[in-house]
């Protein structure tokens, strides 16, 4: 959003309508790379990411950008052998899901959809994690399957397909095995793997993903009767 071009500004809000923008990310992160501003359109900051893993990626998720830079590439490298690292990008969706205060946003993220006047758009650093999750609540919300909805979330990884090869490939060379290579997957793409012991988690402890979006992120049968009356034909 913060490379948005007039062009995009006008696909944006002229023929996609959009009203509101859901940002995720942390303060840090948004002061760093502010979104394009357009008129007309609300943003909404929704910081879904405790501060463990704040203080975990102190140095920001990459960005498309970043991931053409040598030196953070580098740094990728170097880090994807490391067991803390390993651990920390293993925990970055339990230690969301957990969290009250993700749950709340995620929440009124869900409730913000439902009330634009106008099209929703949503974003984090990489559009992948904390936006992917965003995803599959609402994808939830709208009745959605989990193999739709893991088939959703997995799609990240088409595009950032050419960045987690070129990394693997570094990693193996410099002697890295497969935990490192899926510490490049989980923070260069998605790991649905993550994912799905996420989904596991969610299952053991609230029950189900429908209702750990109506009980946790409060987002009422009425309120999902009213998205799904909204956006499906």
């Amino acid at each position: 959003m913060s490379r948005a071009t007039q062009d995009d500004e006008s696909v944006i809000t002229g023929r996609f309508h959009i009203t509101d923008v859901f940002d995720f990310r942390y303060a840090s992160e948004a002061a760093a790379d502010p979104d394009r501003r357009m008129a007309g359109v609300r943003y909404i900051s929704l910081p879904t990411l405790p501060k463990e893993m704040i203080d975990g990626f102190s140095s920001g998720r990459p960005d498309a950008e970043q991931l053409n830079s040598k030196d953070f590439a580098a740094s990728l490298v170097r880090y994807a052998s490391v067991p803390q690292a390993q651990a920390l990008a293993r925990r970055l969706y339990p230690s969301i899901v957990l969290d009250p205060q993700s749950q709340r946003y995620y929440g009124d993220f869900l409730r913000g959809v439902l009330n634009a006047p106008g099209g929703s758009l949503w974003h984090c650093s990489q559009g992948k994690d904390r936006a992917g999750l965003a995803a599959a609540y609402l994808l939830t919300a709208l009745g959605a399957d989990r193999a739709t909805i893991l088939d959703d979330f997995g799609k990240s990884n088409e595009y950032y397909a050419p960045f987690v090869a070129a990394l693997s490939a570094q990693v193996v060379r410099t002697g890295g095995d497969k935990d490192a290579t899926d510490f490049i997957q989980a923070m260069v793409g998605v790991s649905v793997t993550n994912f799905i012991a996420a989904l596991d988690l969610i299952d053991e402890k609230y029950g189900s993903l429908p209702l750990y979006v109506e009980n946790q992120l409060g987002f009422t049968p009425s309120e999902q009767k009213q998205l799904r009356d909204r956006y499906l034909e």
